[in-house]
């Protein structure tokens, strides 16, 4: 025999009216739930519990008990290849006129004093002529004066003409040599002077611009017929490119800890062998755009990889030790925002989250400023596995 089921009569206007206010009590009291006061009980559920393992359970954690330890900074940055100032020069016109040729190329290596272009210059032809002039003048001079020498040991002349005689014998030795300075200056080979003081002809107002130092020409300026000034037209520069600077960037406390001869390797990101270098300056200013202050590290380029204006990673080891608290990189995780946090035992023997604050990686470690002390113990193997039981 089938059992009746209670008939259920549809719900009428009366009955949903007393409904209605039940329903809007409830509400009210959920609404209240939700006021600027935070439920005590709610925030401690909130706050991440502790993680409790059984033996067989720890038996797959590693400790680490934080100790303070002394290291060495390591620091990594970007950095720009530039000539070794102390090995490059631009050379200006040393004296005014056309360029009539030009006997170096780009990239072409040129030795001390090599010629490296030819000039019409109407400079070269007045030097070459006043020299002329002093050596003559002082060859006279100092016949003069000998011969005076001779005439007053006699008595033949005065004091005072043998005095005059002197005087104009080392005024006229002294224009000779200051117009000598002025053919040097101009970079005048001294088979070129000695014609000049031979009597010998010169080539008519041939200057030549020669290599202040050996080098590369890493930079031609000029070209045949070209108006050059002296002393302000750029014609060529020279660097020697068996040495290069690399320009490191240094931001926050790290100009602090880098110290003129501390070990530096360069990158170039091209698959070659890695540069080693170190550091020989450290800059004073910090540059306005960058918010950086420059590090500069001397490398060597004996086969041309390090190309001026070239972008590469610099790795600066640093020589001061420094104290701190270090935890290996495997132990540090994120929380859902982001922010880091390591497992630390507490005093029930649990496992409990620590904010951290991660300071310079130092290898496969980081040092730690803010959140540990020494003597916690800090899990560094197996705090992955805590983060998954306490998220279930």
């Amino acid at each position: 025999m089938k059992s009746k089921l209670p008939s259920v009569a549809p719900s009428t206007p009366r009955t949903t009216a007393i409904l209605l206010p039940v329903f809007a009590l409830a509400a009210g009291i959920a609404l209240a739930g939700c006021s600027s006061k935070a439920d005590p009980q709610a925030a401690a559920a909130d706050k991440p519990q502790n993680v409790t393992l059984t033996s067989a359970q720890r038996e797959h954690i590693q400790l680490l008990t934080l100790a303070r330890s002394s290291f060495h900074r390591g620091i990594e940055t970007s950095g720009v290849v530039d000539f070794d100032h102390d090995r490059a020069t631009q050379v200006l016109a040393p004296f005014s006129g056309p360029v009539t040729e030009v006997l170096v190329n780009q990239g072409e290596k040129v030795k001390q004093g090599q010629p490296l272009a030819r000039v019409d210059s109407p400079d070269f032809a007045a030097a070459a002529s006043a020299y002329r002039k002093a050596l003559a003048a002082a060859q006279a001079a100092d016949q003069v004066a000998a011969r005076d020498r001779d005439l007053f040991a006699h008595q033949a002349v005065s004091q005072r003409e043998h005095a005059q005689a002197q005087s104009d014998a080392i005024g006229a030795d002294a224009d000779r040599d200051a117009a000598l300075q002025a053919l040097l200056a101009l970079h005048v080979d001294q088979p070129t002077i000695a014609a000049i003081r031979e009597g010998r002809p010169v080539a008519r107002g041939q200057g030549v611009i020669r290599a202040p130092i050996a080098g590369t020409v890493v930079e031609k300026s000029i070209a045949p017929g070209q108006l050059l000034a002296a002393g302000s037209t750029p014609c060529f520069t020279l660097a020697d490119t068996s040495t290069m600077w690399v320009m490191a960037q240094l931001f926050g406390d790290e100009p602090a800890v880098v110290r003129n001869g501390d070990v530096a390797t360069v990158d170039t990101a091209a698959g070659g062998a890695k540069i080693h270098g170190k550091v020989t300056n450290v800059g004073a200013v910090v540059d306005p755009d960058t918010r950086s202050v420059g590090a500069r590290v001397l490398v060597d380029n004996p086969d041309g990889t390090l190309r001026r204006q070239m972008y590469v990673r610099v790795q600066i080891q640093s020589s001061e030790a420094q104290q701190g608290l270090l935890v290996p990189v495997s132990a540090v995780l994120r929380d859902d925002e982001n922010l880091p946090f390591v497992y630390v035992v507490a005093a029930d023997g649990s496992y409990a989250q620590h904010a951290v604050t991660l300071g310079a990686r130092v290898d496969d470690r980081f040092v730690i400023p803010e959140g540990l002390h020494a003597g916690d113990k800090v899990v560094v193997d197996g705090a992955i596995f805590l983060r998954f039981i306490q998220t279930q």
